[in-house]
């Protein structure tokens, strides 16, 4: 199995990769924390994406295929994958299947988090994190509402998105995410 969680700053996704990773017995990656990760580490990629991150930009398509090409090559991923936070533009979501064609693999469901930009202020403006400041969190809110259309479109087309309710209790779109997932496994 291999999902993508989509939704803007502060709609669940992180809640729901690490509620939902277990039970459907695959690893949970969130792309934020690798980039995180890279930057506090000053690797390559770090250095790279660091910039645009600390501006609440979209990281270059370039970088973030490259970064997902080599994570998903990790023998540990095999079983299976639910990647948080990418795609975040339609280059990324044909470049990921592009990458996972030259497996025999594909992207099962896209599940999207729908919450409002106010509620995904209020939320984000909540977290402790150093990168959530007001005005970069503003910023991300317009890329993501610029940018996942195109997407939405993308997976609805292919007749793997699964939208739901990211303002509903997180125990109850964990649920709700894996009955829907697990009816159509059996499909």
């Amino acid at each position: 199995m291999r999902l993508i969680i989509l939704g803007g700053p502060g709609s669940g996704k992180g809640t729901q990769l690490a509620v939902i990773q277990k039970p459907l017995g695959v690893v949970g990656i969130s792309v934020g924390d690798i980039l995180r990760e890279a930057i506090a580490n000053n690797t390559f990629l770090g250095t790279k994406a660091q910039p645009y991150f600390a501006k609440g930009e979209l990281v270059p398509d370039d970088l973030m295929v490259q970064l997902i090409r080599l994570g998903l090559l990790q023998p540990h991923l095999e079983a299976g994958w639910i990647l948080e936070g990418y795609p975040r533009t339609t280059v990324q979501a044909e470049e990921l299947d592009f990458v996972l064609d030259d497996f025999n693999h594909c992207v099962d469901y896209a599940i999207y988090l729908e919450v409002s930009p106010a509620i995904m202020l209020e939320r984000s403006l909540r977290r402790s994190r150093s990168d959530d400041t007001p005005e970069i969190i503003h910023r991300r809110i317009n890329n993501f509402q610029a940018q996942i259309p195109p997407i939405l479109e993308y997976y609805g087309s292919r007749g793997k998105l699964l939208p739901f309710d990211g303002t509903a209790a997180p125990s109850v779109i964990s649920q709700q995410i894996l009955s829907h997932v697990a009816l159509r496994r059996e499909v």
